[in-house]
């Protein structure tokens, strides 16, 4: 497969699990990119379209673009999450295979005392 073809194929499973899923102030969608060099995660409030939480491997002092950044993210987003009060979410793996980093990090988010 190609690489655009990949991308198109990305982008229509996030299109797709995007209209079955949003996030409300209790239960926040934490929605995961993923790009060749970083990982984000975001907690997100789809009703009034705020962003409550987030964290990236640009924060970590860790290598970037591996199993061990995701995590490190994953754990820096729990403990933010805690600081809110939050305790559950919505996971919104952004089309990406719950694979590799992706797994990581939702395992250390739920590590870190979130349920979803």
């Amino acid at each position: 497969m190609r690489s655009e073809e990949k991308v198109r194929a990305r982008q229509r499973r996030h299109q797709r699990v995007r209209r079955k899923i949003s996030g409300t102030a209790s239960r926040p969608r934490l929605s995961v990119y993923r790009s060749l060099r970083h990982v984000y995660a975001q907690l997100i409030d789809d009703e009034v379209g705020k962003t409550l939480a987030s964290a990236s491997s640009l924060d970590q002092e860790v290598a970037s673009g591996n199993i061990q950044t995701a995590m490190a993210v994953g754990r820096c987003l729990a403990e933010r999450a805690k600081e809110i009060q939050i305790n559950r979410v919505v996971f919104d793996r952004g089309g990406y295979l719950y694979h590799g980093c992706v797994k990581a990090l939702a395992d250390a988010v739920r590590e870190g005392g979130l349920s979803f």
